[in-house]
C-alpha cells in the first residue's frame, strides 16, 4: 500500500521529544502538547487553512507566556496567540508554537462601574465576560455571532465587530488599552500616549513609539487617500491611530493599532475596555422581501430608522435552516405561510431601550417606511423575548447553516467580509452575483446590512483544483469591485492568509510598505504570526489548505454503520467527519448539552471540533496507518459520553456518538474488546440470570481492588441492583383493551427498576390501550444493541436490531418505549445498522410514552398532586427534540408544578460513570448544573429523570432518589405514595 497522504511541506519527526518541548516542560507550568494528534488539532481554524504548528503551550499563567515566547525566542521559533480559532481567514494557524490562551487566562480583574471600564485576560470569552458584568447593569457591545466561545484577545486581534458595530463601533473603538508583550521580552500598557512620553517609559518602548509616530507622520496624506471612509474596515494595521490629525484628536491610542494587528505585533497580556449600560427593552421586526435586491435597496432607508442592527437573511439560509431540527420551527415563526418561494430575504431591524412605548412608535415606524417601500404588511413582529432569542440563533448561526449543505461543495469563506456604501449595496451585490454566475457558482448571503457588510460565500469545492482557480477569479474580481466602490475588502474578519496578499492592491504599495515597517519596528525578527497581514503567501497555495492536493480517504477503511447520506469515499463516512466545518459553536458554555466533556475540561481534544478534526486526520492517513483503531484516537474520545447533543446542537449536524461507534468497532477489530467493556455489553444476555443470583454482585465487595482491576469499574460507585422480581412479558397479558401499542421493555428498567414498567402498562391501560409486550420467537427478551455499540460490537448489535426488527414486524401499532437511549436506538442507530425501508417503517412507529401521550392526547382521568417535580431531561430526549414532551406529559397532572433543570449531561451516561478512569470527569460533568439544582430543591419535592443512568447519578452523587416520569402519572392514577 502506498503511504498515506501528508500535508506537504510540516514540520514532521519527534517533535515531542524535542528541545522546544522539554525546555517548555522544565520552565514553564503550562500544558505542553506536542503529539502528532494534538499538532493536528490546532492546524485548523473555521478558514479553509491547515498549517500544522510545531507544538502547543496552555499557559497557565501570564508568566508562562513571557516565559514561552523567550523560549522560542531563543530557540528561533515562531509564536502564535490563539483563543477560541474560531478565525475565518486562517489567522490562527502558523507554522509556530501555539500558545492557547483559552483554557486557563479568562479572569475578569477589573470592573469598574464608575468609569464604565473594565480589564480581561486575552482567554476570556465574550458570553463569560457579559455575564460576569451583568449584575452591574454594563455589558461589552461587539457582538460577533460566536459571542458564546469567541475570546476577547481574538476579538482584539481581529477587530471584532458585529451586529451592533452601527451603534457601538468595531474593537478597535472599545478597547482603550492593552497591557502587552512584545517580542524582545519588554512589557508596556499602550494607550493613549503624551507626546513627551517621560521617564516611565522603558527606552526600548519609547524608541518604538517614535519610530511609529514617525510612520504616521510621513504617511498621513497616503492614509487619508487610500484609506476607505467605511465602518467596517479592519484590513492591515490601523495606521490612521498613528497620524497626528488622531492625536490631536484624542484617537490616538496604540491600543488601536494593536487591535486588528492578528498577534503579529505583540501578545495582549490585558485589556482595558470600554463598557456601556444595558438597554433591558428590545422589540425585532423581520422584514420581509420579495427578491434580494429589493432588501438591498430597502437598506439604507431602515437604517434611517436609527435601530440598533439591520441583519440579512437569504433565501439559501432560510431553506438550509429549516432542514435543520433545532432551527425548523422558528423558521415557521419568522416566516410564516412560506410556500418555498417568497420570500426570497428577509431584513431584522432591532431597536433597543429603556422603555416600552418608544420602542411600540419604532415598529410603527418600521411597519410604515415598509409600506412607503411598497411592502405593506410585510412585517413580522417580535415582542417576546423568547422569540427574540430564537430569533438571534438562528442569525448567530448563519455561518454553521450555510455550512450544512452535504457534500464537498461548500460556501466558502474569502470574500465574505467586503463592505461597501449603503448607497452602493443594491448595485454592488447584484453585480457580484454576476461574477458568481459567470464562473458557474452561486454565492449564499447574510449578515451586517446596516453597515454594508454582508458575508458572502460562493459555493465551490475546495478539493478540486479548477473550483480553487475559480476561486482566485472571483475574489481578484470581487475586490476590483470593493475598490470601485470605495469599499473595504476585509470587513470583519480580518486578513489571515486569504487576505492579506490583497492589501497591497487595496492600499497601495506605499501604504503596504508602511504595514511592513511596523511590522518590522514591533518584530524585527519575524517572530509573532509570520506571513499575515505582511509578506504573506498566496491566498490559494494548495499546500496551505486543509485539503491539500494528496488529500485522500485511506482506501483500507471500511465502515461498519451505514453512511450514505453524506456522498464520498469510504461509503460516505469521511463527508461525514468533514461536516465540522471547525466555527466551534461546541465550544460554548451557555444553555444546551454540547459539549459536556468539554465544559469539564477546556481542552480540545475533548470537544466536538477537536475529536471531529482528528478523525479527518485519521480517515485520510494523516496520523499514520490504520489511525482509527490507535491510541490517539481512543484518547481522544475517551471522554465522549455519546450524549448525542452534537447531533442537534452542531448546526451542521456532526453525530459524534455515532462517529464514536465506527472507531470503537475499529479498536475492537483490531485490539478486541476489553473484559470489562465486553461485561457490560454482554449485560443483556446475562441479566435475567444475574436477576434469579442477586448474591453474584456481592462478590465484588469481597475484594473491590481486584475487581476494579479486572474491570474497570471504579470501586467507590455503587452498581444497579438486579432485582428479583424483575419484570416478565406476561404481566402485560389481558390487563386492557382497546387500540394495540406494543411495549418495549428495555434491559434496564426490566432488571432493575421494573416498577416503572408496571406503572407504563397502567398508564397505557388508563389511556384506552392494549399492551402487547414485544417478544422474539427465542423467547429471550428484546436489546437494542447500544450497549454492544458502546463496545464496537457492530455485529452483535446489528444481530439484536435484526431481532428487535422482525419481532415486532410490519403494522402500525406504536412502539413504546420507557428508557431515552434504548427506545430513540430504533430511531437512529437501527437505520444506520439496518438501512432499508423496514427500518424506516420501525423508526416511525417508535415513540417514547411521553411523546405517545402527547401526540395521542388520550383522556387520563389524573388526580392532583400538589408538589413540585424538578426535571431533568436525558440528552437523547434533548437530542432528538422530545424533552417539550416529557414536560407535559408531567404538566398533565393537575397542581403539579413541572420545573426544567437546565444542565447538560448528568455525567453517568451508561458504563461512562461507573469506570474508574472517567470518575472524575463524570463527577464533574454532575456537578456542572444538575446536582447544584438538585440539591437545592425542597425536600419535599420530586426528582423525575427519565433516564436510567440519571437516575443512579443523581441517588449516588446527589443523595436524592430520582424517579420516572411514568411512576408520577401512576401515582396520580393511583393514591400509593412517590418517595
Amino acid at each position: 500500500m502506498n503511504a498515506p497522504p501528508r500535508h506537504p511541506g510540516l514540520p514532521r519527526g519527534r517533535i515531542g521529544d524535542s528541545r522546544l518541548a522539554d525546555r517548555l516542560r522544565r520552565e514553564t507550568e503550562g500544558e505542553v502538547l506536542f503529539s502528532a494528534g494534538d499538532r493536528g488539532r490546532y492546524s485548523t481554524d473555521a478558514s479553509i487553512y491547515q498549517v500544522e504548528p510545531i507544538g502547543v503551550i496552555v499557559p497557565r499563567t501570564t508568566d508562562d507566556v513571557a516565559a514561552a515566547m523567550a523560549i522560542a525566542r531563543e530557540e528561533g521559533i515562531p509564536v502564535l496567540p490563539r483563543g477560541g480559532g474560531t478565525s475565518q481567514c486562517g489567522q490562527t494557524v502558523n507554522r509556530a508554537l501555539v500558545m492557547d490562551c483559552s483554557k486557563h487566562l479568562r479572569r475578569v480583574t477589573v470592573i469598574d462601574e464608575e468609569l464604565r471600564q473594565a480589564t480581561v485576560e486575552p482567554g476570556i470569552t465574550l458570553g463569560a465576560l457579559n455575564e460576569s458584568l451583568k449584575p452591574h447593569g454594563l455589558f461589552f457591545p461587539v457582538d460577533p455571532s460566536t459571542w458564546a466561545r469567541c475570546t476577547i484577545g481574538g476579538m482584539a486581534g481581529n477587530n471584532s465587530c458585529g451586529a451592533k458595530s452601527i451603534r457601538y463601533g468595531l474593537m478597535a473603538d472599545n478597547v482603550l488599552a492593552i497591557d502587552a508583550i512584545l517580542a524582545d521580552g519588554a512589557r508596556f500598557r499602550f494607550g493613549e500616549l503624551p507626546d513627551n512620553l517621560g521617564a516611565g517609559v522603558p527606552a526600548g518602548v519609547a524608541d518604538l513609539v517614535q519610530r511609529l509616530r514617525a510612520i504616521g507622520a510621513r504617511e498621513a496624506a497616503e492614509i487619508a487617500a487610500r484609506f476607505p471612509h467605511q465602518l467596517r474596515r479592519v484590513g492591515g494595521y490601523n495606521l490612521d491611530a498613528l497620524t497626528p490629525e488622531a492625536r490631536a484628536a484624542g484617537r490616538g491610542s496604540l491600543a488601536r493599532l494593536l487591535v486588528g494587528s492578528e498577534g503579529t505585533l505583540a501578545y495582549s497580556a490585558t485589556l482595558d475596555l470600554k463598557l456601556w449600560p444595558i438597554k433591558p427593552r428590545k422589540v425585532v421586526g423581520i422584514c420581509q422581501f420579495p427578491t434580494f435586491r429589493a432588501a438591498m435597496e430597502a437598506s439604507r432607508h431602515l437604517v434611517a430608522l436609527d435601530p440598533e442592527a439591520v441583519e440579512l437573511v437569504d433565501r439559501t439560509m432560510i431553506d438550509l435552516a429549516r432542514d435543520i431540527p433545532i432551527f425548523r420551527a422558528t423558521i415557521g415563526e419568522m416566516v410564516p405561510g412560506d410556500n418555498g418561494t417568497a420570500p426570497q430575504a428577509l431584513l431584522i431591524v432591532e431597536f433597543h431601550g429603556d422603555a416600552d412605548a418608544p420602542l411600540a412608535a419604532k415598529l410603527r415606524d418600521l411597519d410604515q417606511a415598509m409600506a412607503d417601500l411598497g411592502y405593506p404588511g410585510a412585517v413580522v413582529r417580535a415582542t417576546d423575548a423568547a422569540f427574540q432569542a430564537r430569533i438571534a440563533e438562528v442569525r448567530e448561526a448563519g455561518l454553521n447553516i450555510m455550512m450544512s449543505m452535504k457534500g464537498d461543495g461548500k460556501p466558502v469563506s474569502f470574500i465574505e467580509d467586503c463592505a461597501v456604501g449603503l448607497d452602493d449595496l443594491a448595485d454592488y451585490t447584484e453585480r457580484l452575483n454576476e461574477v458568481f454566475a459567470r464562473h458557474g457558482t452561486v454565492g449564499t448571503w447574510y449578515a451586517h446590512a446596516s453597515v454594508g457588510c454582508l458575508h458572502v460565500r460562493p459555493v465551490l469545492n475546495m478539493k478540486d483544483p479548477a473550483d480553487v482557480r475559480t476561486m482566485r477569479a472571483v475574489a481578484e474580481e470581487c475586490f476590483a469591485l470593493v475598490r470601485e466602490y470605495k469599499g473595504s475588502h476585509s470587513g470583519e474578519h480580518g486578513d489571515g492568509i486569504c487576505r492579506s496578499e490583497f492589501n497591497e492592491p487595496m492600499f497601495g504599495p506605499r501604504i503596504a510598505r508602511a504595514f511592513e515597517a511596523v511590522k518590522d519596528a514591533f518584530d524585527p525578527s519575524g517572530m509573532l504570526n509570520p506571513g499575515r497581514v505582511v509578506r504573506p503567501p498566496r491566498m490559494d497555495d494548495r499546500t496551505l489548505f486543509r485539503y491539500f492536493p494528496d488529500y485522500a480517504a485511506d482506501p483500507a477503511v471500511r465502515p461498519a454503520l451505514d453512511w450514505s447520506a453524506w456522498p464520498g469515499p469510504q461509503g460516505g463516512l469521511l463527508g461525514a467527519v468533514e461536516m465540522c466545518n471547525n466555527n466551534g459553536t461546541c465550544r460554548k458554555f451557555d444553555a444546551g448539552t454540547m459539549c459536556p466533556s468539554y465544559r469539564v475540561t477546556r481542552e480540545e481534544r475533548h470537544l466536538t471540533r477537536g475529536r471531529a478534526n482528528t478523525l479527518r486526520l485519521a480517515l485520510t492517513g494523516q496520523l499514520g496507518p490504520d489511525a482509527l483503531a490507535s491510541d490517539e484516537v481512543a484518547e481522544t474520545l475517551k471522554l465522549c459520553v455519546s450524549c448525542k447533543g452534537c447531533r442537534r446542537e452542531c448546526p451542521t449536524g456532526v453525530d459524534m456518538a455515532k462517529l464514536k461507534i465506527e472507531a470503537q468497532h475499529a479498536r475492537a477489530q483490531r485490539h478486541g474488546v476489553p473484559l470489562g467493556d465486553r461485561l457490560i455489553a454482554e449485560l443483556p444476555r446475562y441479566a435475567a440470570a444475574a436477576s434469579r443470583l442477586p448474591w453474584l454482585a456481592a462478590l465484588r465487595g469481597l475484594a473491590p481492588g481486584l475487581a476494579e482491576r479486572v474491570t474497570g469499574l471504579a470501586r467507590g460507585r455503587s452498581l444497579p441492583r438486579f432485582r428479583r422480581d424483575f419484570f416478565r412479558d406476561s404481566e402485560a397479558a389481558g390487563r386492557s383493551t382497546g387500540r394495540e401499542v406494543i411495549l418495549l421493555a428495555d434491559t434496564f428498567n426490566r432488571h432493575f427498576e421494573p416498577e416503572n414498567l408496571r406503572d407504563a402498562l397502567r398508564v397505557l391501560a388508563a389511556a384506552g390501550c392494549r399492551v402487547r409486550v414485544a417478544q422474539a420467537p427465542d423467547r429471550r427478551p428484546l436489546c437494542c444493541g447500544r450497549t454492544y455499540l458502546a463496545a464496537g460490537m457492530v455485529d452483535r448489535a446489528r444481530a439484536e436490531a435484526r431481532r428487535t426488527l422482525d419481532a415486532i414486524g410490519d403494522g402500525d401499532a406504536p412502539v413504546i418505549g420507557l428508557e431515552p437511549s434504548c427506545l430513540l436506538t430504533l430511531r437512529d442507530e437501527f437505520l444506520s445498522l439496518l438501512p432499508g425501508t423496514a427500518a424506516e417503517r420501525l423508526a416511525a412507529r417508535a415513540v417514547l410514552l411521553s411523546e405517545f401521550l402527547a401526540r395521542e392526547k388520550p383522556d387520563l382521568k389524573l388526580r392532583p398532586l400538589a408538589r413540585t417535580a424538578h426535571l431533568h431531561g436525558h440528552c437523547h430526549q434533548k437530542s432528538f427534540g422530545a424533552f417539550p414532551d416529557a414536560l407535559s406529559a408531567l404538566r398533565r397532572v393537575p397542581e403539579l408544578q413541572v420545573k426544567p433543570i437546565t444542565s447538560s449531561c448528568c455525567g453517568m451516561a451508561g458504563a461512562f460513570g461507573y469506570r474508574a478512569d472517567t470518575q472524575e470527569a463524570s463527577r464533574a460533568m454532575a456537578e456542572l448544573s444538575l446536582l447544584p439544582a438538585v440539591r437545592a430543591a425542597a425536600p419535599g419535592d420530586l426528582i423525575v429523570a427519565d433516564g436510567t443512568s440519571c437516575r443512579h447519578q443523581i441517588d449516588d452523587l446527589g443523595g436524592r432518589a430520582a424517579v420516572h416520569s411514568v411512576r408520577v402519572l401512576a401515582q396520580a392514577l393511583e393514591r400509593e405514595a412517590l418517595p
